[in-house]
C-alpha cells in the first residue's frame, strides 16, 4: 500500500498519461491511497507498463500540489502585505511557526519565501529570520556627485581600496540594464579617513571600460575617468541589513541597519553607462 501520510487523497488518472491513448483503455482512475499494486482497473489487468504509468502520474501529481501549495502561500502572505498586517520592516514569523501554521515543510514555506524576496517583498538577515522590505525612495537626479565630493563637502579625507577589478560575463540583470554582455565589474570600500563608509560596486560595459586599469579606479572616479557626456541618473534607496561580507568589509556587526543604493547613470543621449 502507498503510505498514506505521504500521499494523502491524490486523484489520479492514468489515461491523461498514456501516450497513444489506449494504454489504459478505461481511463482508470485510482485514489492513491486505496491503489492496489496487485491489480489495475484497466482492461488489460497488471503489467510493467501499466504500473510505470501509475508511478509517473503519482510523481507528477505530488510535484504538482507541492508546487501550488508554495504559491498559495506566497499570496496569502503577499495579500498580508498589501492589507497591512505585516509592516515595513516587520520580523515574519519563523519558518517554523509558518510550517506548522500552513501545515507544510519548512522546505516549502522557505519557498514561498524565496519567491516574495525575488520581488522585493521580504528580505532574509542572518541569525535574525525573514522580514518585510521597507519601501525604497526613487529619485532622478539632474546633478551628479560621488560619495567623495560629499565627504570632502563634510571635511572628511576619502579614500578607496579596492576590492574585486574583473572584466566578465554580465548577469542577466546587469546586461538588461547596460545593454552589454560583457562588463567591467569594479567592487570597492570607500573610506572616509580610515574607517569603511560604504561597500561600492560598479557595473561598467566592456567597450567604455576597456581602457581603464585597477590603478585608474582606485585612484579616480569613473565620472571623470570616462571620456562621455553625463546626462544624469536615477537612484532607488532603501534600509536593508548588512550581509556577512558587508559586515566584515564595513567593521560593523551582521546584521546592522544599513542603506543600500542602486544608481543607474545614463549619457546625454539615455542610454545607461554605469
Amino acid at each position: 500500500m502507498v503510505d498514506q501520510n505521504l500521499f494523502g487523497q491524490c486523484q489520479i488518472p492514468t489515461k491523461a498519461l498514456t501516450p497513444e491513448g489506449n494504454i489504459c483503455g478505461e481511463g482508470a482512475i485510482h485514489a492513491v491511497d486505496e491503489f492496489d499494486w496487485g491489480s489495475c482497473a484497466c482492461d488489460h489487468g497488471y503489467s510493467s507498463t501499466c504500473l510505470g504509468l501509475h508511478l509517473q502520474a503519482l510523481y507528477t501529481s505530488i510535484v504538482q500540489v507541492r508546487s501550488i501549495r508554495y504559491h498559495d502561500i506566497a499570496s496569502e502572505l503577499r495579500d498580508r502585505v498589501s492589507a497591512g498586517q505585516l509592516t515595513a520592516g516587520r520580523l515574519l514569523p519563523s519558518e517554523s511557526d509558518l510550517s506548522r501554521e500552513f501545515g507544510v515543510s519548512r522546505v516549502t514555506v522557505r519557498r514561498a519565501l524565496e519567491v516574495l524576496r525575488d520581488e522585493g517583498l521580504v528580505s532574509a538577515r542572518q541569525g535574525f529570520g525573514w522580514f518585510v522590505s521597507s519601501d525604497p525612495v526613487s529619485q532622478t537626479l539632474g546633478r551628479l556627485g560621488t560619495i567623495e565630493e560629499q565627504m570632502q563637502a563634510s571635511g572628511l579625507e576619502p579614500s578607496r581600496r579596492i576590492i574585486d577589478f574583473a572584466f566578465e560575463k554580465a548577469t542577466k540583470r546587469v546586461s538588461k540594464v547596460l545593454g552589454s554582455e560583457q562588463v567591467l565589474r569594479v567592487k570597492r570600500v570607500n573610506m572616509a579617513g580610515n574607517e569603511p563608509f560604504a561597500v561600492v560596486t560598479v557595473w561598467c560595459p566592456f567597450e567604455l571600460g576597456k581602457h581603464l586599469s585597477r590603478h585608474d579606479v582606485e585612484t579616480s572616479s569613473f565620472y571623470n575617468l570616462l571620456k562621455i557626456h553625463l546626462g544624469g541618473a536615477t537612484q532607488t534607496i532603501g534600509a536593508d541589513a548588512a550581509t556577512s561580507e558587508e559586515a566584515e568589509l564595513l567593521e560593523i556587526p551582521i546584521g546592522s541597519p544599513i542603506l543600500r543604493c542602486d544608481r543607474v547613470t545614463k549619457d546625454d543621449s539615455g542610454k545607461a553607462v554605469l
